[in-house]
């Protein structure tokens, strides 16, 4: 028997029950844009990010409630689910956690957070003496599935840190004005140590699990904030032209939505200009089960310009990502 699955990836822009903070859109609005996306991909592996949770019990138990409400009576209300937690382990996080549905049952899931590679640390110009450990700002989640008796896919779910100045202590007037264009900087230089060395961390997983089995089924999703070019896409795809060793060709990942034509090729628009900040990877061996890519960007807003016109805008400002893979009639 052939087996063939779609897997997508979406990021839901703060997916809340609580309108402040969910943007000011109820969450019955933001259902009613979402949850026909979320049929339209039809995915029978499907990636979130940006799933926000809130206490059942006080200083309790999370829950991501509003989740639980997008997928109530779809096709993915039987699916199976994990969700990441926060940096504790003991809960879901407030804000923006990742999460895997899958039709396929789980054999393994964990979070990787600094368990290959350490915060690196920072020091400030003003205070060399005082080292700052940049922590990443949330987990990878990985999962290990089972698409049948002998074949398994592992999944990379990730939402790496925004090109966005990162917190400085002293030199912001106010949360978006920074008194100094070096306090900026500072800032600005931290957040793409943050994404860049987390994509690291990504790539050693991928190395980790290649490592054990040659011809692994690897599929690296989510909100890289970052495009084709950028330092993150390069660290996990390890492309042989980086390397400069054909012999490591094998270990490369490869950008799925590089097949579809630069008109179709963005995720986000920004001030007017298309970004393809949201990706799929896959390694070599997976490449040779896809068989289409599709990014749903037809009704994509502007996330510079939307939120200032409708200011409670219910929909998300990222398009969904899916592709189908089908295996080879001779496996």
């Amino acid at each position: 028997m052939r087996s063939t699955f779609r897997l997508a990836t979406f990021n839901l822009e703060n997916l809340d029950t609580r309108p402040d903070h969910a943007g000011g859109a109820t969450l019955d609005e933001r259902l009613g844009i979402l949850r026909p996306q979320l049929e339209r991909l039809d995915a029978d592996i499907l990636c979130l990010q940006e799933v926000n949770a809130e206490e059942v019990v006080k200083h309790g138990e999370r829950r991501a409630l509003a989740l639980e409400r997008l997928i109530e009576g779809s096709l993915y209300q039987g699916f199976h689910m994990t969700i990441s937690h926060n940096r504790l382990g003991r809960r879901l996080a407030d804000r923006h956690n990742l999460a895997i549905l899958s039709r396929f049952p789980f054999l393994e899931w964990r979070e990787i957070w600094h368990h290959l590679v350490p915060p690196p640390h920072h020091y400030a110009p003003n205070d060399p003496a005082t080292p700052v450990a940049l922590e990443w700002d949330r987990p990878l989640l990985y999962a290990r599935l089972a698409l049948d008796a002998k074949r398994e896919l592992h999944v990379l779910n990730l939402h790496l840190k925004a090109p966005r100045a990162a917190f400085v202590p002293g030199a912001k007037q106010t949360p978006e004005r920074w008194i100094s264009a070096p306090g900026w900087a500072e800032g600005f230089h931290m957040a793409s140590i943050k994404r860049s060395g987390q994509a690291l961390e990504a790539r050693l997983t991928v190395d980790a699990l290649q490592d054990k089995d040659q011809e692994a089924l690897i599929a690296v999703t989510g909100d890289f904030n970052a495009q084709d070019n950028e330092t993150p896409l390069r660290l996990l795809r390890a492309e042989a032209d980086d390397t400069g060793n054909a012999h490591l060709a094998a270990r490369s990942l490869a950008s799925l939505e590089r097949g579809l034509p630069d008109s179709q090729r963005f995720s986000v628009i920004h001030h007017g200009r298309p970004q393809m900040l949201d990706h799929l990877l896959v390694s070599r061996q997976l490449l040779g089960w896809a068989k289409d890519i599709a990014i749903h960007n037809e009704a994509l807003g502007d996330e510079a310009v939307s939120p200032a016109l409708a200011p409670r805008t219910p929909e998300s400002f990222h398009a969904p990502l899916v592709a189908t893979f089908q295996a080879p009639e001779n496996i």
